[in-house]
């Protein structure tokens, strides 16, 4: 118990003095989850958004497979970004495995089904209840899929936090992807992993405070968002 005090105190104390391995570290890890929930953004905020208001032949199976996704287990999807980025896969010439670029791309492959999904979920709510408006407006399936994004904004917030909850926990894909580097691929996760494996549990439990304040952080702001969200709509 007295080790464990003495561990707390020694976390407290790098945190207060903004100790600059670990703002170095939080730094990455920010930067990392952020850029890969914009790419995931960029790509499943649409696709969501299409699978909601178009009908096609096979589009329950295809809402099945994006739901399974969300689930995928992040070290397959290590697995896979590392094959592609190795250097006898189709990516190798890029030279981006063990690099950040590298994790984000993994992060962003785990993300973007959890976006992708929630959006299509949010999307197609509000077109049932907008259906009758848009189609007496006349307008195309291009439009309306702009005009409902635009209209669920608050509520696609929630979904793109979700996604940063998801990046910013992640440890088995970015540890797969950037080898865990110090001063180039480190991040909380990894970090806290090797540095609870060599008894250093000051800096794993100073990395884990933080963790947990931006989880924290991340809920609080999504049940925010979603509050705004249902007064607009209510408004």
């Amino acid at each position: 118990m007295e080790d464990l005090g003495a561990a707390f105190g020694d976390a407290f104390r790098l945190l207060i003095a903004l100790d600059p391995d670990l703002v170095e570290i939080v730094a990455l890890s920010l930067q990392i989850s952020l850029g890969a929930v914009l790419i995931a953004a960029i790509a499943g905020l649409p696709l969501g958004a299409a699978i909601a208001v178009r009908r096609f032949r096979g589009r329950g199976a295809v809402i099945v497979v994006l739901n399974a996704l969300m689930g995928l287990p992040p070290v397959v999807v290590g697995l896979f970004v590392y094959l592609l980025l190795s250097r006898a896969g189709p990516l190798g010439p890029l030279g981006l495995l063990y690099t950040p670029s590298a994790m984000v791309i993994a992060q962003a492959v785990l993300v973007a089904p959890i976006i992708a999904a929630v959006s299509r979920q949010i999307i197609e709510d509000l077109k049932e209840e907008y259906d009758e408006q848009l189609r007496a407006l006349g307008i195309g399936p291009g439009r309306m899929i702009a005009t409902l994004l635009w209209d669920a904004r608050f509520s696609l917030l929630t979904a793109l936090l979700a996604g940063y909850g998801r990046a910013v926990a992640e440890v088995g894909a970015v540890i797969i992807v950037g080898g865990n580097i110090n001063h180039a691929t480190r991040v909380m996760t990894t970090t806290i992993a090797l540095e609870t494996s060599k008894g250093n549990l000051s800096l794993a439990l100073g990395l884990g405070i933080i963790l947990v304040a931006i989880t924290v952080a991340v809920n609080a702001l999504a049940m925010g968002l979603r509050a705004t969200a249902i007064r607009s709509a209510h408004a």
